[in-house]
């Protein structure tokens, strides 16, 4: 079974599972996993259909992810279609080996138990989902819709994966989720158990974090225990307080700028991405203004910029636009912001001897997720150490 992977690493890591599921069956079987985070997400989707039907006429077609989940009707209408499978069903090998044409069910049965994953094809890091689901309202995301109520893999359990994952050779686990800082177990013990009970584990790095459920817990790890990354992605949005009122956020422009410092203290090297929309409704210029100040004042290194996207059914699409082309041009702009600081930080790291884990092609990541070329593609999957002499454009050279 081949898979063709949109979205997040929560995807990633289903596809992983998928593939376990299937094991050698379903040769003639290409899954589309799709991602509706954006509307630009789901039509790239409907392109892949399209294009992997068009170069292997002989293969089935089976869609799945969150915007199968969303719109099944959608991707059944598809002539190039065999198979719509929903979230839940997708990780079930009887329904994977099945025929049913839809198979979409609701999200009030949660998948709580996921059978233990034991490669990653092609990559050099793990991906480890801790938890499903959202029970929070951001009045701009679908997504939650599309996976369910929160829920946890049991402590023992993921323990367990990263124990499976270091045996196979994996120096490095990003934990991944929808929602991961409301781990319903407790984020923060399970950080500390990984980091004490799982011999060998030699980086580990979180997925997006919501700003309102990182503190001091975190800063207490990140003293404590270099193999927690000092690389932290967090789901900010924007920067004006009233316009995070509106998206249903629960943290503050203080709130991020405080931590931003915080974190420094103590991990000086660190480096803080950020999930950010541009030009969400009602945002004036001078609101937009906030966002580039809290990408200047946070230091924020890693800038994911995105334009509003309308997601019909959510309380944000009822609320007055911001015309689409000053939705793009905002987002290019704070992508700019980002892009002067993130290599301001590339060119301090010039001179300095970091720990890289090489993946593909030579290209590897330093501690704090900085993008190195190695020059080294005999050793895929290992810890080595550079000298970094230079940069070239977006990427370290050593």
């Amino acid at each position: 079974m081949r898979v063709i992977t949109f979205g997040c690493r929560l995807n990633t890591y289903e596809t992983a599972v998928m593939k376990q599921l299937a094991g050698d069956d379903l040769d003639d079987v290409i899954v589309i996993h799709t991602c509706a985070v954006t509307g630009e997400a789901e039509r790239q989707c409907r392109q892949a259909v399209r294009q992997a039907a068009r170069e292997n006429p002989d293969k089935k077609i089976v869609v799945t992810g969150c915007a199968a989940q969303l719109h099944p009707e959608v991707f059944a209408a598809m002539p190039e279609v065999d198979r719509v499978l929903g979230n839940h069903e997708k990780l079930s090998r009887e329904m994977l080996m099945g025929d049913e044409r839809i198979a979409v069910g609701d999200l009030s049965d949660p998948v709580v138990s996921l059978p233990i994953v034991s490669d990653f094809e092609g990559r050099s890091k793990a991906f480890l989902q801790i938890q499903q689901g959202c029970d929070h309202a951001c009045t701009f995301c679908i997504v939650r819709l599309a996976r369910g109520k929160n829920i946890g893999l049991p402590p023992d359990k993921v323990i367990e994966q990263a124990r499976t994952f270091v045996a196979n050779g994996f120096s490095e686990i990003v934990l991944t989720g929808v929602d991961v800082a409301s781990y319903p177990h407790g984020l923060w013990t399970l950080t500390k158990r990984l980091l004490t009970e799982v011999d060998g584990l030699k980086r580990l790095r979180f997925g997006s974090l919501d700003p309102a459920g990182v503190g001091d817990a975190l800063l207490d790890l990140m003293a404590a225990y270099p193999a927690l990354m000092p690389a932290v992605h967090l789901s900010v949005q924007a920067g004006d307080n009233l316009i995070l009122k509106r998206m249903g956020r629960r943290h503050t422009f203080a709130d991020v700028v405080s931590f931003a410092r915080r974190l420094r203290q103590v991990r000086p090297d660190a480096t803080l991405g950020a999930d950010l929309i541009a030009g969400f409704p009602t945002e004036t210029e001078e609101q937009f203004q906030r966002t580039l100040d809290l990408i200047r004042e946070a230091e924020i290194t890693h800038a994911h910029v995105f334009p509003y996207s309308v997601r019909p059914g959510t309380p944000a699409a009822k609320m007055p636009m911001v015309p689409k082309a000053e939705r793009v041009a905002r987002a290019q702009r704070a992508r700019d912001v980002g892009k002067e600081i993130f290599h301001a930080w590339l060119d301090k790291t010039i001179g300095q001897s970091v720990s890289v884990l090489v993946e593909q092609d030579g290209m590897g990541y330093t501690d704090t997720y900085l993008p190195v070329r190695t020059g080294r593609t005999d050793c895929v999957g290992q810890m080595i150490t550079v000298v970094i002499t230079g940069r070239d454009g977006d990427v370290l050279v050593g």
